[in-house]
């Protein structure tokens, strides 16, 4: 009988159940996933929590890996036996089997196991969009990168590196700081003693960079804005700590005339062809050698509760996977 981590209810940890499901035959246009890897993203806590609203009850998780044990009607470019991996909707990747859009799957490479296919779609497409298409880093850039040894900034950390860039990221620790160089990231800050803004002054020579990239949300909004150049690009693209309300406007013409993105992975990879070229990126990069995908953390799909508990108190570094 195939198991999921469904939610009745929202709030912590403790709201994720594990129970027996139905997952039934696929229909025109799907594919049925006997799953082996399960990805842990912060995204997944925003849905558990309610902060992203959805109809209960419901599955939870976007990102899987697997292998496809049935096609439905007009699937033409999978068959049974590929190796798949998604970072999508729908949610319910935290199952032992789903049904699946096919045109939401990409196949996994030779070389790519299937753990580190689950540990580094949603990261790896978020890092691909943000720093190849929402703001194009080239050779010769600074870059602030907020959560530089999460899972997004070690992916982050060595792809910018491979771009010829400089990286300033903030970490919680002298411990994530250590992991944040040792993938590529050029200079660390300790968020928790070091003034962030001033710090980016001092490594820019008052300068500031052009673009700060941002997960953490309210508690680094102003010093993130504090450590861009004129006419400088703010990407928020998570809210790890609460999301940034009631923003004046106003705040970006005294700043330097700023500019101000809030992006999302699902429009960035809206269309196939979008998809398909994000995971190609990714996986171009990781099978050379130049980004390697850390899964630091593995813990049984049934005890999904203590992974979020873990994630949220930053105690996880890189990439988290929950297995069936």
């Amino acid at each position: 009988m195939a198991h999921a981590i469904r939610l009745h209810a929202t709030g912590g940890p403790e709201v994720l159940t594990w129970e027996a499901v139905s997952v039934g035959d696929p229909g025109p246009g799907e594919v049925k996933l006997d799953q082996s890897a399960v990805g842990l993203n912060y995204i997944d806590t925003y849905h558990r929590s309610g902060l992203y609203p959805m109809q209960l009850p419901a599955g939870i998780g976007m990102e899987g890996a697997g292998t496809v044990t049935a096609v439905g009607a007009g699937v033409t470019d999978l068959a049974v036996g590929d190796r798949v991996c998604y970072a999508s909707m729908p949610l319910g990747a935290y199952a032992t089997e789903r049904l699946m859009p096919a045109d939401r799957l990409v196949k996994i490479p030779d070389g790519v196991g299937d753990r580190e296919a689950a540990g580094m779609m949603l990261q790896g497409m978020t890092v691909e969009y943000l720093i190849r298409r929402t703001y194009p880093v080239k050779a010769g850039d600074t870059v602030l990168f907020h959560a530089a040894a999460g899972g997004v900034g070690l992916i982050a950390c060595q792809w910018l590196s491979h771009l010829g860039a400089t990286v300033i990221g903030t970490v919680g620790s002298e411990e994530k700081a250590e992991r944040a160089r040792a993938h590529g990231c050029t200079h660390t800050i300790l968020y928790r003693h070091e003034d962030i803004a001033a710090r980016v002054r001092e490594l820019t020579d008052g300068r500031g960079v052009p673009v700060v990239y941002d997960s953490v949300g309210k508690d680094t909004w102003l010093p993130s804005l504090d450590s861009l150049e004129p006419r400088g690009l703010m990407v928020s693209f998570g809210n790890a700590s609460g999301p940034v309300d009631a923003v004046n406007l106003g705040i970006l013409a005294q700043k330097g005339s700023l500019y101000v993105t809030r992006p999302t992975l699902m429009t960035y990879t809206a269309s196939v062809e979008d998809l398909r070229a994000s995971a190609a990126a990714l996986f171009d990069v990781v099978t050379s050698g130049a980004v390697t995908i850390p899964v630091n953390q593995t813990y049984p799909l049934a005890e999904a509760a203590q992974a979020h508990r873990d994630l949220e108190a930053r105690k996880t570094t890189g990439s988290t996977v929950l297995l069936p």
